[in-house]
């Protein structure tokens, strides 16, 4: 199982033995949200301004969407579900644990990352990649776990394409999620990585290397998809919703998706 970041929002409890006045409804309990682990930092910003309009802002919990499809189909409380893949929002609705089959959100893209003093090159043609393996350059490279996580998937029809995966597979360190993929990286463990687009641009990662973005071509498309689950309450739906409009549309693309 991957490691995820859960968020809480634990609003205080004050009891009281006389009620004076008409009694107020209490507040609806904050969405519970599973993302998709490359959507780390795009849906950070999306949350602040669904809370800056007055909603509650969600529980987020992100990880790899292979991991959260087995937890929901298990039984897992989460209300709105963000997959990186669509196969698994419909492995979900299969189950019968989504309400329908869900709404296409985004496109994904991967991008090469090589960390502050690597010693190897990035180009859009991997070309260094496979150099560096022969030669001894490259120690570690970090991509998700192609097991669960989409974007590792994606990550190794690249370097298959390319015609290197032979030369790096002894090489791999592999990410329980897109999001470890990228510590790895940006912590030093790894030379490069290949990783979502989301993260490599991402503020947090700036000073901790140079990316590259790879053609769309070189791996099954991305497409993300998200899809309310059975249970879900009043405050997921309207997250649902505000996911669709143009102003979270905006965010995404300035984070590096494409449309869906």
């Amino acid at each position: 199982m991957g490691k995820f970041l859960y968020l809480l929002l634990i609003a205080p409890f004050v009891a009281q033995s006389i009620v004076i006045g008409p009694a107020r409804a209490a507040p609806a309990a904050a969405a519970n949200v599973a993302a998709a682990a490359d959507l780390q930092y795009a849906l950070a910003e999306v949350v602040r301004a669904f809370a800056a309009g007055g909603e509650p802002p969600p529980r987020l919990s992100f990880g790899s969407s292979g991991a959260f499809a087995h937890q929901i189909v298990s039984g897992a409380p989460f209300e709105l579900f963000l997959s990186a893949d669509e196969s698994y929002v419909a492995q979900v609705h299969r189950a019968g644990r989504a309400e329908d089959a869900g709404t296409a959100y985004a496109t994904g893209r991967l991008a090469l990352f090589i960390g502050r003093g690597s010693a190897i090159a990035a180009d859009r043609d991997l070309a260094d990649i496979g150099r560096a393996a022969r030669d001894g350059r490259l120690k570690h490279l970090a991509i998700a776990n192609p097991e669960h996580a989409p974007y590792g998937r994606a990550a190794r029809e690249a370097l298959q394409h390319v015609g290197i995966w032979p030369l790096v597979e002894t090489k791999l360190v592999l990410g329980e999620n897109a999001a470890q993929a990228a510590q790895f990286v940006a912590s030093g463990n790894a030379q490069a990585g290949i990783l979502p687009l989301s993260l490599a641009r991402a503020p947090a990662l700036a000073d901790r290397g140079a990316f590259m973005t790879l053609p769309q071509s070189w791996h099954a498309p991305l497409r993300q998809r998200m899809v309310l689950l059975k249970g879900a309450g009043e405050n997921a739906r309207r997250f649902y919703l505000f996911l669709s409009q143009p102003e979270a549309g905006a965010i995404l693309a300035r984070h590096g998706f494409g449309p869906p």
